[in-house]
C-alpha cells in the first residue's frame, strides 16, 4: 500500500522555523514530483513549493526567499524548510507526491500537519 506519513509540524513563534518531512513508502516505481500545498481556515488549499525530478523547484511568491524544498532520493522523502515564520502562514500543510506505481502514475496525499505561527 503506497502511503506519503508527514511530520514535523507544530507551534512556532512569528519569526521562527520548522521543517517538514514527509516520506512515500510501499510500492514506488519512480516519482514524478512532490509539493507542498497548505490550507488555512475559510480559504482554498493552495500551492507552496514543489520538486520537479528532484531538482527543478518552484515556489508561491509568499513563501520566495523563506521557504526551500528539497528532496532525499534514496529516502523517497519530501522536506520543506520554513523560515522567518508569519502568522499568515498558519495552515494545514499538506503533502503530495506523483508517483509511477504498479496501478500506473497516481497522485497521493498525506494526512496533513498543523502548522500554527502566533506569539
Amino acid at each position: 500500500q503506497v502511503q506519503l506519513v508527514e511530520s514535523g509540524g507544530g507551534l512556532v513563534q512569528p519569526g521562527g522555523s520548522l521543517r517538514l518531512s514527509c516520506a512515500a513508502s510501499g510500492l514506488i516505481f519512480s516519482i514524478n514530483h512532490m509539493s507542498w500545498y497548505r490550507q488555512a481556515p475559510g480559504k482554498q488549499r493552495e500551492l507552496v513549493a514543489i520538486i520537479i525530478s528532484g531538482v527543478s523547484t518552484r515556489y508561491a511568491d509568499s513563501v520566495k526567499g523563506r521557504f526551500t524544498i528539497s528532496r532525499d532520493n534514496a529516502k523517497n522523502t519530501v522536506y520543506l524548510q520554513m523560515n522567518s515564520l508569519k502568522p499568515e502562514d498558519t495552515a494545514v500543510y499538506y503533502c503530495n507526491a506523483n508517483m509511477r506505481v504498479r496501478d500506473g502514475i497516481r497522485s497521493y496525499w498525506g494526512q496533513g500537519t498543523q502548522v500554527t505561527v502566533s506569539s
